[in-house]
């Protein structure tokens, strides 16, 4: 099994380039997409906080368990293989309404947040990203990346309270689902992390990171070699990503002992005739 002490997670390409490498031993990271823009749809809005509540406040407590998804989604119980309890929640959940353009001006005041992340201006990110989720309910683009500047700095409270407004925001949104799961995963809530990379698999069935993400979860925390495999297998079918996931899977089939897949055997030649 891999190292876990090297298990870490990707940010966002607009948010900052991969963490430094800990050793020439391959790592499972968590994937991330490559943008997060400002998408909506219409539902019940989450208001973001004003400002980042104190340590231990009820503003940053979960309705349900701690760790757990918020008492208004029902997830799918984990599975081992990836798509199981997707299948499961897409067929209980009714589809979502249609997603409206965002506004001129959300988008402009989206890409100065975003333009603050990459120039390193933290602070001033958040507070662009915490107006924006304000002014803007029905997207979840603000939220999701204040989780994910909230995650950064080692504040996974926040980041949890951030990601779950984005879901609430938008249910069927994978990256925030997904992003979701990443916070959980590292404050050690893993079932609920499962739960939370099932509820984007529901959600987009073709969202890559969240297969990769579920794989590592599924690897390197829950010991289910299996399901983990099943997940990698459907992250590189969707990635189309060969180094270093066909490594991963090879090892995975090894621990699952599950042999690889062969080529259909060509079919035997028929049998020789004589004519009369």
């Amino acid at each position: 099994m891999l190292s876990r002490r090297c298990a870490r997670v990707l940010p966002l390409a607009l948010a900052a380039g991969a963490l430094a490498g800990c050793g020439s031993t391959p790592v499972r990271e968590d994937a991330a997409p490559a943008a997060v823009r400002p998408t909506g749809i219409s539902g019940v809005p989450a208001v973001a906080p004003k400002s980042r509540p104190p340590a231990g406040s009820s503003a940053a407590a979960s309705s349900g368990p701690a760790g757990g998804v918020a008492s208004n989604a029902q997830p799918p119980s984990p599975a081992a293989g990836a798509g199981a309890a997707a299948t499961a929640a897409t067929a209980a959940t009714p589809p979502p309404a249609p997603l409206p353009e965002p506004p001129a001006r959300a988008v402009a005041d989206f890409q100065r947040a975003v333009a603050l992340m990459r120039s390193g201006k933290v602070t001033d990110a958040e507070l662009e990203f915490q107006q924006i989720a304000i002014a803007y309910p029905a997207f979840a683009a603000a939220d999701i990346n204040l989780g994910i500047l909230y995650r950064k700095s080692g504040d996974l409270e926040h980041s949890e309270q951030a990601l779950r407004a984005a879901v609430e925001r938008e249910s069927a949104s994978a990256v925030a689902w997904t992003e979701l799961g990443v916070t959980l995963r590292l404050r050690g809530h893993f079932k609920d992390a499962a739960d939370a990379y099932n509820r984007a698999i529901a959600a987009d069935s073709s969202y890559a990171p969240a297969y990769r993400n579920l794989g590592v979860l599924l690897d390197l925390y829950q010991g289910d070699p299996a399901g983990a495999l099943s997940a990698f297998e459907r992250y590189k079918e969707l990635s189309g990503e060969e180094k270093p996931v066909s490594g991963w899977i090879a090892e995975l089939r090894v621990r699952a002992r599950k042999p690889a897949p062969t080529k259909d055997a060509a079919p035997p030649p028929a049998p020789a005739t004589t004519g009369e």
